[in-house]
């Protein structure tokens, strides 16, 4: 029998041993952290928000105010809030917004609001809450301009 000899640099080189232990544990400590990091990351952005509002009902009273009661849910119902609610025309297009206080309760709390409006509306909704209350809710006195 005859060893058949590859041509040179036509291939590569031959395939190295293994890699030093070293190495291996160096990249297995790099994989969990990065694993790790992501698995952080996901759950921060993914996991329950800390106040989450909806909207449990909506009456269109006329042609320019709805009525919405909203519902909300925080992780620290002790501390004050802030919701948005808007309403929408048939259009989609946003005809009324408002922020609204929710106040300290000792859980979920169901509020209500009337929301003026510029063109009758067909749809009034929670767009959002937030800790973050701004200073003119938290006060009696009265915004200026």
């Amino acid at each position: 029998m005859t060893s058949q000899r590859l041509p040179e640099g036509r291939y590569g080189s031959r395939a190295r041993g293994p890699a030093r232990p070293g190495v291996r544990w160096l990249l297995t400590g790099i994989t969990v952290v990065v694993l790790l990091g992501l698995s952080v990351l996901g759950y921060a952005n993914l996991g329950s928000a800390p106040i989450e509002g909806k909207q449990t009902a909506f009456t269109i009273d006329d042609d320019s105010s709805v009525r919405i009661t909203l519902e909300v849910r925080r992780d620290d119902p002790r501390r004050p809030a802030a919701c948005v609610v808007r309403a929408r025309a048939e259009s989609g297009d946003e005809v009324g917004r408002k922020e609204v206080l929710i106040q300290p309760a000792d859980d979920t709390i169901r509020q209500e609001t009337v929301l003026r409006t510029s063109a009758r509306a067909t749809i009034g909704e929670v767009y959002g809450c937030t800790y973050n209350v701004p200073e003119y809710l938290s006060t009696w006195t009265r915004p200026t301009g």
